[in-house]
């Protein structure tokens, strides 16, 4: 546990450990000092750098981890809660474990969704204007030019507040019972991910299959064609794929012209992940039925056209035909992806906090916050995520329902 979260902190050495040294309130070297945002948040200033603060920051976690092992008495931490730092330096750990985990787990929607950021709550709207970029017409000799008018497309985006609370008794604390405070931070992180995926998937996905706005016979990016002939969702299949890429090749502005896809995802169940796996990484393809006439072999092209992403929320939202539906999209970095996926601006990443105390000592002085409330001394942490997103342009993503 120690190494997980010293990983997160500047590399120190190990003889520089000692648990005493934990008691720093009273060292003029610490000099953790704290100012007030306008919010009341407190912010660190840059002597939180100091060598005696990331050795103290360090001695922290080996004191938990000690304890929690029953290498050290528990009194230790008792006598260290009482310190007016250890409370700071341990909301450090969790909050510099908080982050770091969830930057290990891998989004792979960001592949698919242009990523972006709002101001507020508010409606925000992403407004194209297609037209006047198709070819140009011939002017003769003393002629007029023709003129052309731009098309406004608007696209509505909105975010909301996601976040839970995680509160935990006192008895808690003296029980020794530190896995269940310290792994905290690691489960939200891993639900904050998993909020981010779900509502992403969730936006072209419904329980009924691909979402039927989206996927409508009128932006003609289902998959409907496999050898020339008509036939309806596709089984995701060295044919199938490739009548996916030639629905969405096939794509045409306001103008008429081609629209250039340069890269496109495959994105699919968990169900269909080994036979996606084997045609993309397969040397060759065959094409056509079994009769050696109708047959056709050529190098794998597929290979270096399309990226694979697996998405479990695939077959766990659409309880229809989740276990067999495909989708291709245009990759996030072409200009104009299907989906965009926003963050409130200054807030890109799940915030973690701690419940302030609301007591004071009859003696007189703070109460740390690890003593809890005044109330029922109970510890309570909380998580804020704020984001949002939304469907952008249909002819940047194709799908088959795979029944076919």
């Amino acid at each position: 546990m120690a190494d997980t979260m010293l990983d997160l902190i500047e590399t120190i050495e190990e003889r520089e450990a000692y648990v005493p040294a934990v008691h720093v309130r009273d060292e003029p070297a610490f000099g953790v000092n704290l100012s007030f945002t306008r919010s009341g948040r407190a912010k660190h200033t840059d002597n939180r750098r100091r060598d005696a603060y990331r050795k103290a920051l360090r001695e922290t976690a080996r004191l938990i981890d000690r304890v929690r092992s029953g290498a050290l008495s528990e009194l230790w931490l008792r006598e260290a809660m009482s310190t007016s730092d250890f409370s700071l330096l341990f909301g450090d750990i969790i909050d510099r474990q908080m982050l770091g985990t969830y930057a290990e787990i891998p989004p792979t929607y960001r592949q698919i969704f242009r990523m972006g950021t709002v101001r507020d709550f508010r409606t925000n709207r992403r407004f194209v204007m297609d037209g006047a970029e198709n070819t140009l017409d011939e002017v003769k000799e003393l002629g007029e030019y023709k003129a052309s008018k731009l098309t406004p497309t608007k696209y509505d985006i909105s975010i909301k507040k996601y976040g839970r609370r995680m509160p935990f008794s006192f008895e808690t604390m003296v029980n020794d019972d530190l896995a269940a405070i310290t792994d905290t931070p690691s489960r939200f992180s891993r639900a904050a991910r998993r909020s981010e995926q779900r509502f992403a998937t969730g936006i072209y996905v419904s329980s009924t299959g691909p979402n039927a706005t989206i996927y409508a016979a009128g932006n003609k990016n289902q998959v409907l064609i496999a050898n020339g002939a008509s036939v309806d969702n596709p089984k995701l299949s060295t044919q199938g794929l490739a009548d996916g890429l030639n629905v969405l090749s096939l794509m045409k502005d306001t103008d008429g012209e081609p629209i250039t896809i340069e890269a496109a995802i495959l994105e699919v169940p968990t169900t269909l992940e080994i036979t996606a796996e084997t045609i993309l990484n397969a040397t060759n393809l065959i094409f056509g039925a079994d009769s050696a006439a109708m047959r056709m072999e050529t190098l794998n092209f597929l290979r270096n056209r399309v990226k694979l992403v697996v998405n479990p929320y695939l077959n766990l939202i659409n309880t229809t035909n989740g276990a067999t539906a495909w989708y291709l999209h245009a990759a996030a970095t072409s200009g104009r992806p299907a989906f965009e996926f926003d963050f409130l601006r200054g807030y890109e990443a799940p915030q973690l906090f701690m419940k302030a105390p609301n007591a004071v000592r009859v003696g007189g002085g703070a109460v740390d916050p690890m003593q809890g409330s005044f109330e029922d001394d109970s510890l309570d942490y909380k998580i804020r995520h704020i984001f949002g997103g939304g469907a952008l342009d249909a002819k940047a993503t194709v799908a088959s329902l795979g029944t076919t």
